[in-house]
């Protein structure tokens, strides 16, 4: 069996579903140390960073034999929950397929960024130095990512999400905002006694709507589509004898390029602003749960460039560049002064409960990664 598809099998068969997203879940330690005990085994000076209780990053180093510039593999190791999958860690491989909770999202992109360490680490590094990063808690906050971007610098970077073999050079943002609305209790046999706080919060639905269909109604950025909001989740209400003095919703906005955190807020400040106006009574605020911006390298940058040359010599792919509707710690990368890109196998199935990797284009991107290593290690640091 392919040193990859085998690191892949025993990276699928283990239980990483992140702990912020499913409470008392298992979390990264786990195929942390089993992913560090591997990079040794191959040759990389291994550090290990904790970043929290049970949670630490593993960072596999190849220190080349003359000055280079550096490259990072980094890809993240948790997964989301696996509630109705019939055997979630059990890798099966049927049609050319690995199926399992993970494996494209994203233990597919870690095999192959690991085991091109391994095909440079036996044949030897020339010049410069191969990073290869494996991070905690990406499906969640990216607590990972900005633990390791405040220790290690490259480069340039390849974060190996599942991108069906393309070359992504962009992707969306997000933004997590709390509305509350409120209302005041009462018997439910009192109507002028009671204000209903989730029939208030209809309104603002009513009016998110809207705004989704205006965002989505503009034109597409080149490689990040349309922005978009959706509600995901509400809750409200005491007993069904009662009016229901408190409805909360929470709700994530996508964001593509050119649109500031401010301008955001904005918009959902201005839908409450007007609920308002148009009626007295109408209570509700909002608050900034979380974000994370967008990101984009320039398609003329020499990394997705190099990386483009490696693909066609090493895969028989026809691809080129392009951008991703999901969030990736690429953005965490950028932000730091890393360049990266996103490049990794395809399948299908991500955080549905039929998951599955393509186990040929695993391969491939493990071989282009390869090529892409020797490719701009080799070549000198210019500042």
């Amino acid at each position: 069996m392919d040193p990859a598809v085998q690191l892949l099998r025993t990276l699928v068969a283990i239980d990483s579903v992140n702990p912020s997203l499913v409470p008392g879940a298992a979390g990264e330690a786990a195929i942390a140390d089993a992913i560090a005990q591997h990079l040794r085994r191959i040759g990389l000076d291994v550090h290990v960073q904790d970043v929290a209780p049970g949670r630490p990053n593993v960072i596999g180093v190849l220190q080349g034999g003359a000055p280079g510039r550096s490259l990072m593999l980094c890809g993240h190791i948790d997964t989301v929950g696996v509630e109705g999958m019939r055997a979630p860690f059990d890798p099966v491989e049927r049609d050319g397929r690995l199926y399992g909770r993970g494996a494209q999202d994203m233990k597919g992109g870690v095999a192959a960024m690991i085991d091109a360490a391994r095909v440079i680490a036996t044949e030897g590094l020339a010049a410069g130095r191969l990073i290869v990063a494996a991070v905690v808690d990406e499906e969640y906050e990216s607590i990972g990512a900005d633990a390791l971007v405040r220790q290690w610098r490259a480069d340039a970077a390849v974060v190996t999400e599942p991108t069906d073999m393309r070359i992504a050079i962009g992707h969306k943002g997000f933004a997590w905002f709390e509305v509350e609305t409120r209302g005041r209790a009462a018997h439910g046999s009192r109507p002028k006694d009671g204000r209903d706080a989730i029939m208030r919060m209809g309104r603002v639905l009513q009016r998110l709507e809207a705004l989704d269909r205006r965002l989505q109604a503009q034109p597409p950025h080149p490689l990040m589509g349309t922005a978009s909001l959706h509600a995901s989740l509400i809750e409200g209400g005491r007993e069904l004898s009662s009016y229901p003095d408190r409805c909360v919703l929470r709700l994530e906005r996508r964001t593509v390029s050119g649109e500031s955190d401010e301008r955001v807020r904005r918009e959902l400040d201005e839908i409450l602003e007007a609920l308002r106006a148009d009626d007295a009574e109408f209570e509700a605020s909002m608050r900034s749960l979380f974000a994370r911006p967008s990101y984009e390298v320039p398609a003329a940058h020499e990394l997705p460039r190099t990386l483009l040359r490696a693909l066609h010599s090493h895969a028989d792919v026809d691809a080129g560049f392009c951008g991703m509707s999901f969030w990736t710690d690429a953005a965490v990368l950028g932000e730091s002064g890393i360049p990266s890109v996103l490049f990794g196998p395809g399948g299908a199935g991500l955080h549905s409960i039929e998951e599955y990797v393509e186990v040929r284009d695993v391969l491939r991107c493990r071989d282009t990664l390869a090529a892409l290593a020797r490719e701009w290690c080799g070549q000198p640091v210019s500042r």
